[in-house]
C-alpha cells in the first residue's frame, strides 16, 4: 500500500490489498507520504488511505488525547496549563473537502483556478454525532462541537443536526458549540476543559494535531477509525496520528509509541481484548516512567533512545507482566 504500491503497480491501494483489509478483523496502518511521491498531478500514497476509509466505512475516527504523567516537561507548554488534560477527538471521516469534488482549470489569462467541494449530510453527521455522545456519557458527560456556522453553510447543517440529536437521545450529556478558530485558541489555553470533542474532518484533522502538543509529541498519539452499527464496531482501521516523518526514515529516530497505543486501540475496540490493550498501555506508561525518550519527547541532557531499543523494551514490559503461558506465544 501507498508509495510501495505506486512503484510497484502504479495504485496506491492495489485490489488485492483491499481484498486482505476487506477479510481481516482488524487493519494497523503506518504512516503513508513522501517527497518521492509529491509531483502535481501525480498519484500520491495518500490517495490510496483515502480510499481504503471510504471502501471500510470507517467513519468515527477517535484521537484520544492524554497527557503522560512523565511527559508533562516534554510538551513546551507550563505544566500548570497542561494539568488535567484528558480529552477525545471525533472526527468525522469519510465526507467533508477530503472527499468532495476536486477541480482545477486553466483560465484564459494563464492563470488556474482550483476548487474544492465540502458537503454533508444529515446522515452523515448524525451518526458521527452519535458515536461521540455515547462516548461522552462514558465520561465526564461533556461533548463539544466544533464548526464554523458564521460562515460555512455545512457547518450551520452540522449544528442543528448535532444540536437536535443530542436534546432528543442524550439529554444527559452537556452539550456546547465552539467555532473552529475559538477552540484551536483554547485547546492551548484551557485544555483541560475538553472531555469529548466532535466534529467535521478537515477541522479534526487539525485540532487534534495541534492538541499533540499537549501530549508532549505527536509521535506518542494512537488513533482508531471504526465503523459502527447499532453500537458495535463493525470495521477497525488503527494508525497513529502522525504523518511518514520521511527526513528521519532509516535512522532508527522515529517514536514507536503512537504505533504501539494503535495496536492496543486495536485490541480493545476490534477484538475485544480490553486486558491484553491495557497492559500494552501499561507498558509504555512504565517504559515512559523509566526514563525512556526518543529524541522528539527528550528533554536537553537526558539519554536518547532509537525507534528499535524504545519499542523492545516495550515488548519486555508487556511479556514481563504475562502469564507464563502466554510468555510462549508473545
Amino acid at each position: 500500500m501507498g508509495g510501495a504500491a505506486i512503484d510497484l503497480c502504479g495504485d496506491p491501494l492495489p485490489l488485492g490489498t483491499f481484498a486482505l483489509c476487506r477479510r481481516a478483523d482488524a487493519v494497523l496502518l503506518g504512516a503513508v507520504g513522501g517527497p518521492r511521491w509529491d509531483r502535481p498531478g501525480a498519484v500520491r500514497p495518500e490517495q490510496g488511505l483515502l480510499t481504503l476509509r471510504r471502501r471500510l466505512g470507517v467513519f468515527a475516527n477517535l484521537r484520544p488525547i492524554r497527557l503522560h504523567g512523565a511527559l508533562v516537561d516534554s510538551s513546551p507548554l507550563r505544566p500548570e496549563r497542561i494539568a488535567g488534560v484528558d480529552m477525545v477527538f471525533v472526527r468525522e471521516l469519510t465526507g467533508g473537502l477530503y472527499f468532495g469534488r476536486k477541480r482545477r482549470v486553466q483560465r484564459r489569462d494563464g492563470t488556474e483556478r482550483a476548487s474544492e467541494v465540502c458537503a454533508y449530510t444529515t446522515t452523515e453527521i448524525e451518526r458521527v454525532v452519535h458515536v461521540a455522545a455515547a462516548l461522552a456519557r462514558t465520561r465526564r458527560g461533556r461533548l463539544t462541537s466544533v464548526d464554523k456556522a458564521n460562515v460555512l453553510e455545512t457547518s450551520r447543517l452540522w449544528r442543528e443536526v448535532t444540536t437536535r440529536v443530542v436534546r432528543a437521545e442524550f439529554p444527559d450529556v452537556r452539550l456546547d458549540h465552539r467555532l473552529v478558530d475559538a477552540c484551536a485558541m483554547q485547546l492551548i489555553t484551557t485544555p483541560a476543559d475538553f472531555d469529548v470533542i466532535v466534529t467535521e474532518n478537515l477541522f479534526g484533522d487539525i485540532l487534534s494535531d495541534e492538541a499533540a502538543v499537549l501530549a508532549g509529541s505527536i509521535g506518542v498519539l494512537p488513533s482508531a477509525s471504526l465503523r459502527i452499527v447499532a453500537g458495535a464496531v463493525t470495521t477497525g482501521l488503527y494508525e497513529p496520528i502522525h504523518g511518514a516523518a520521511p527526513d528521519i526514515a532509516g535512522k532508527d529516530a522515529a517514536n514507536p509509541v503512537g504505533a504501539i497505543l494503535s495496536a492496543a486501540l486495536l485490541l480493545h475496540h476490534s477484538l475485544g481484548l480490553a486486558d491484553e490493550a491495557r497492559a500494552i498501555e501499561d507498558a509504555v506508561t512504565e517504559a515512559l516512567d523509566q526514563g525512556l525518550r526518543t529524541a522528539d519527547i527528550a528533554r536537553p541532557g537526558e539519554r536518547v533512545v532509537g525507534t528499535r531499543e524504545m519499542g523492545e523494551r516495550i515488548v519486555d514490559l508487556v511479556v514481563s507482566r504475562a502469564p507464563s503461558r502466554s510468555r510462549k506465544s508473545a
